[in-house]
């Protein structure tokens, strides 16, 4: 069913089963809760990118705070890494270090940096105890781990993919620790497994009538799946987004989903949108709205959540949607051909800052104050006469059924994150067109995939900022010797990210926000919204 290639496809079925078999695995991890809660742990921080980041961020904000906090950092901004590491108590935090592959390089960068930490203040006899590793049999991270004396090392099922890992180790230990019931949440999840059955008939199958519904959209023009969600299950959709994004943007098709965006009315939105509305009661705020677009004439999916473990059975739902799609529009589901571009021009960058000591930048084609601009091959030669120019004329290149990708490269934070939200509304409501928003170097294992694999519709803004303060990784852990501080290595990405998207000929624009990143960009939405 899923693809004529059998290449990962035979090794990437796990998921399939994976909550019957975690049942069984659920009282290892409830022991490692109980031993933390003895020696008084109190908080724990996940260090990973992508699958592994995701749904625990979707159990720790969905559920909140119970035996442990658990916060996810998934940032290599150097404001992001040194702000966590000062508001956290040494003595009373677990580090979860979460990679598949055991190589992921920001995942690793932040594991050195915090386990200096952790020997400078605890010393060097104490802290791997404060450090557990998720990954597959046989990864680096294994060998890591048993030379730095970890808590525990699991090993997850290697048949199964990233972002299709929510119901395994990487999924349910974060979700132990914020008091998630394991067996509660399987339960659900095997409930959804059987209505999905090979003894169900397709059109009785949850999973084959959205999965069939999604592609067949896509393939009729209208493939911006739009997440209008509750408030409640908000963070399921950031989730949802790296699944669909991932599994289905290649070989020169894709379903591009749209998270974040602000509801707006009927006639906000051009021909090319599939709504998801996940519900969380009869009585939402979100449900005028959406009954709006229903009566115009939009496709709406709903979705119904009875409560928070309904979170088990919709992980294992859309997993199973999305493979299903994948067979519809005639790709693989389950790999990520394009993903490597971006990380091997970033490898160049940093290659090349080892001897020179410098980043090859390219030549601005504006600079106002603290901003930069930076436009694309083939942009013309004219210079624009502000950032917001440069921003309105970039839009306005974009066609019908096109959708914008805002890439910020800057420090996480709720202030940015609303001043991001208000660009977005605003770029849509003057376009008509489905617009994103992803962090970096998140979204890179996130929509990064869709974004160089589709057809090449998408408009990309890149926004990056200059940090006035750095941090050192470690060239080794417990190594005081660093080659690379974090500011440089998100620059790389930022950079590599920029050199990928136009190899594979799709336009972008940069906009350098200097070291007052968050007071230009409130200039640059004003400007904008004006």
């Amino acid at each position: 069913m899923w693809s004529d290639r059998s290449d990962e496809i035979v090794n990437r079925l796990g998921w399939l089963d994976i909550a019957v078999r975690m049942d069984e695995e659920r009282h290892c991890i409830d022991a490692l809760l109980q031993d933390l809660q003895q020696e008084g742990y109190t908080q724990a921080v996940l260090l990973g990118m992508g699958g592994s980041s995701l749904a625990p961020e979707v159990f720790a904000r969905t559920f909140g705070n119970g035996p442990m906090t658990l916060r996810i950092l998934d940032s290599t901004h150097p404001a992001a890494v040194q702000g966590l590491a000062d508001s956290l108590d040494p003595a009373r935090t677990l580090f979860i270090v979460a990679t598949k592959s055991g190589t992921t390089a920001e995942t690793l960068s932040l594991f050195k940096y915090f386990h200096k930490q952790l020997q400078d203040q605890l010393g060097e006899a104490e802290a791997g105890a404060h450090f557990v590793a998720i990954t597959d049999a046989g990864s680096e991270l294994v060998k890591l781990g048993q030379a730095c004396r970890f808590r525990a090392v699991f090993i997850n099922d290697p048949n199964i993919g990233g972002r299709y890992s929510a119901l395994s180790h990487f999924g349910l230990i974060p979700a132990a620790l914020v008091g998630v019931n394991l067996r509660r949440m399987l339960r659900r999840a095997i409930e959804t497994k059987n209505d999905c059955g090979r003894h169900i008939t397709g059109s009785l199958n949850p999973g084959a009538q959205i999965g069939v519904v999604m592609a067949e959209m896509a393939k009729a023009g209208r493939d911006k799946l739009t997440v209008i969600a509750d408030e409640e299950v908000a963070s399921f959709a950031d989730w949802l987004e790296q699944l669909i994004a991932e599994s289905t943007g290649k070989s020169g098709t894709g379903i591009v989903p749209v998270v974040g965006e602000p509801a707006a009315s009927p006639e906000a939105y051009g021909a090319d949108r599939l709504f998801v509305h996940l519900q969380w009661s009869d009585a939402g705020a979100q449900d005028a709205k959406v009954q709006a677009l229903v009566d115009a004439g939009h496709p709406v999916i709903r979705v119904r959540f009875r409560d928070r473990y309904d979170l088990g059975g919709q992980f294992f739902l859309w997993e199973f949607a999305t493979a299903v799609a994948g067979a519809r529009l005639g790709i693989h589901p389950f790999d990520q051909p394009d993903v490597e571009s971006a990380k091997q021009q970033s490898r160049q960058m940093m290659s090349a800052y080892m001897k020179s000591g410098s980043l090859p930048a390219p030549q601005p084609s504006l600079e106002a104050g603290g901003l930069k601009v930076y436009l694309g091959d083939g942009d013309g030669e004219r210079p624009p006469g502000s950032a917001v120019e440069a921003l309105a004329a970039f839009v306005n290149q974009a066609a019908a059924g096109d959708y914008i990708s805002i890439q910020a490269y800057v420090r996480p934070c709720l202030p940015v994150s609303r001043l991001l939200g208000t660009l977005q509304g605003c770029l849509r409501d003057r376009t008509k067109l489905a617009t994103t928003i992803g962090y970096g170097p998140r979204f890179l294992h996130s929509t990064g995939q869709l974004h160089k694999g589709d057809r090449g519709n998408g408009l990309f803004i890149q926004l990056t900022d200059r940090p006035s303060a750095d941090a050192d990784i470690p060239d080794e852990p417990g190594s005081a010797a660093s080659a690379v501080p974090f500011g440089v290595l998100i620059q790389a990405q930022s950079l590599g990210d920029r050199q990928a998207l136009m190899d594979a000929g799709r336009r972008v624009l940069r906009i350098d926000l200097g070291e007052e990143a968050q007071s230009e960009l409130e200039r640059l939405v004003s400007s904008l919204a004006a």
